[in-house]
């Protein structure tokens, strides 16, 4: 008989959505008082790197591409609680955690906190939250460390007995803490009566354009998707009494920074001079922070289109291909951890993500589920993005990249 533990990262940007929202309560805040800024640093630096290496890996020539590298490494930070021996060697290595246990942790509680603040300006939250078997026994140190640095509450769950009411349960938290953004996160028949545990980790995020695009500029212009291929979008612009962007120039890019009203969150572009591919190959997060020093303040004229799609990964085999694989191997596996046995091993890793980019600001919402099983120059500078780029939202003041993507064709959904 197999036992499951489904881990599930949530992570929403939500602006403009129509309506008035509720109001989200604030999360009481965590013990960061251990936390340091080169730790801080270094665990920033660490999910960075991750998320370059997994967009490489990841990428499709001709498509979009679009994922939280925050919320895949904040589920990942909570399994590797629970991880011994050279499973955790292997899941640090690839996911680039901090060696230092207290570093690392208080560094996740200090950024957690830093999400959590709160401004007049916008509304940035995270969550998580631990869902149990109740009758299934975890060790008491890796429920009291995700609580301690993750805030993740126990709840206590009937998944063998009332498998699809537990889903339901799970589901409906998933679509509150998203305002039903991310709905049916784990689909009919994936959960068991053999599970033991869901991880869920949630960020939402409601805010707009520091200098909005005008609606009335709007206007249908060319995007070359490729060298044969040119299509129609709606290309916004921002010209005269504009602000002034931090921008800087190679002979391969064009980079340009978009900041979101209160200054703490911001969308970074790269938009190649001449071919996609080449700059992506010479992506790292050294060129990246290379990149971010060159920048300085100028008048920028801003073309840039609007667009929305929806993107979903299954990562499982894309995480072994980067180094994890005895995490995913069933007679290999380390997870003692978690309940004191080396019988649970990663099952599936599967990432949603839908963005959506318009003149007042962005939308955008990410999902993650993880699955573990037991085994038996001039005065003005024009930035006119008609082709391929990539963007970043980012927390500005620690530069941690919170979603990441790729657009080659606006019109796609």
């Amino acid at each position: 008989m197999k036992t499951k533990i489904f881990i599930a990262t949530i992570i929403l940007i939500l602006l403009f959505s129509g309506c008035i929202q509720p109001p989200i309560p604030k999360p009481e805040p965590l013990d960061d008082s251990k936390a340091t800024d080169t730790g801080v640093k270094n665990l920033v630096q660490g999910n960075n790197e991750f998320a370059l290496e997994l967009y490489s890996e990841i990428n499709k020539e001709g498509e979009n591409l679009f994922f939280s590298p925050w919320s895949i490494s904040s589920a990942s930070a909570m399994v590797f609680e629970g991880a011994k021996g050279e499973t955790a060697q292997e899941m640090q290595s690839v996911l680039h955690f901090p060696e230092n246990d207290l570093e690392r942790r208080s560094a996740y509680a200090r950024i957690y906190n830093k999400l959590n603040t709160g401004s007049d300006k916008y509304t940035l939250k995270t969550a998580n939250a631990l869902w149990a078997q109740k009758d299934y026994s975890f060790l008491e140190e890796f429920i009291n460390v995700n609580k301690k640095y993750f805030s993740a509450e126990v709840t206590n769950l009937d998944f063998v007995n009332k498998t699809e009411e537990s889903r339901k349960t799970i589901n409906s938290w998933v679509e509150e803490q998203t305002n039903n953004k991310i709905k049916d996160l784990i689909p009919a028949g994936q959960l068991d009566p053999t599970a033991r545990m869901v991880l869920t980790n949630a960020i939402y995020f409601k805010g707009t354009w520091e200098t909005q695009f005008d609606k009335s500029k709007t206007k249908k212009e060319d995007f070359k998707i490729n060298e044969t291929e040119t299509i129609q979008v709606d290309m916004m612009s921002l010209k005269e009494g504009s602000d002034d962007f931090k921008y800087t120039e190679t002979e391969e890019i064009q980079i340009l920074e978009m900041p979101y009203e209160g200054e703490n969150l911001s969308m970074l572009v790269i938009l190649p001079k001449n071919n996609l591919s080449e700059v992506e190959a010479m992506l790292s997060a050294e060129k990246l922070a290379e990149w971010k020093k060159q920048m300085h303040e100028r008048e920028v004229y801003v073309f840039f289109p609007k667009f929305k799609f929806e993107t979903k990964y299954f990562l499982s085999d894309t995480l072994k291909e980067m180094g994890m694989q005895k995490a995913f191997s069933e007679s290999e596996a380390d997870f003692s951890g978690m309940d004191g046995t080396k019988n649970l091993y990663i099952d599936f890793v599967i990432h949603q993500a839908f963005v959506e980019v318009n003149e007042e600001g962005t939308e955008a919402a990410a999902a993650t589920a993880v699955g573990m099983v037991m085994s038996s120059a001039p005065q003005y500078t024009e930035f006119k993005a008609d082709h391929p780029f990539i963007f970043l939202i980012q927390e500005k003041s620690t530069g941690s990249i919170l979603f990441m993507g790729k657009v080659v064709n606006p019109n796609s959904g």
